[in-house]
């Protein structure tokens, strides 16, 4: 079993900045592939990044490619997302995810095995 708790959301201005974790418990974090979504109000769930389980390779949507960059820390059983240059169009709550195969972007829900609760990240124009 893994617990995913995200932190580090919050209120920022657009061309603002943002550093969001995904701490897990259990011992097995290092043999999961990580992922970020996020979902805006009225809005369907989106991909943001993946991570594979030693974190060499990434993936990112194309809406964030470039400005977000995904990583882990497989001693501290987190992964970050850094969100740089934030726009309105980012607020959303995001959510952390794992999964035993590195998806690059799967919406199916059978292939994530553990979700975080999600953390909130509003972007004032």
């Amino acid at each position: 079993q893994v617990q995913l708790v995200e932190s580090g959301g919050g209120l920022v201005q657009a061309g603002g900045s943002l550093r969001l974790s995904c701490a897990a418990s259990g011992r097995t974090f290092s043999s999961y592939a990580m992922n970020w979504f996020r979902q805006a109000p009225g809005k369907e769930r989106e991909f943001v990044a993946a991570v594979s389980w030693s974190g060499g390779s990434t993936f990112y949507a194309d809406s964030v490619k470039g400005r977000f960059t995904i990583s882990r820390d497989n001693a501290k059983n987190t992964v970050y997302l850094q969100m740089n240059s934030l726009t309105p169009e980012d607020t959303a709550v995001y959510y952390c995810a794992a999964s035993p195969v590195y998806y690059r972007g799967s919406y199916s829900n059978s292939h994530y095995d553990y979700w975080g609760q999600g953390t909130q990240v509003t972007v004032s124009s």
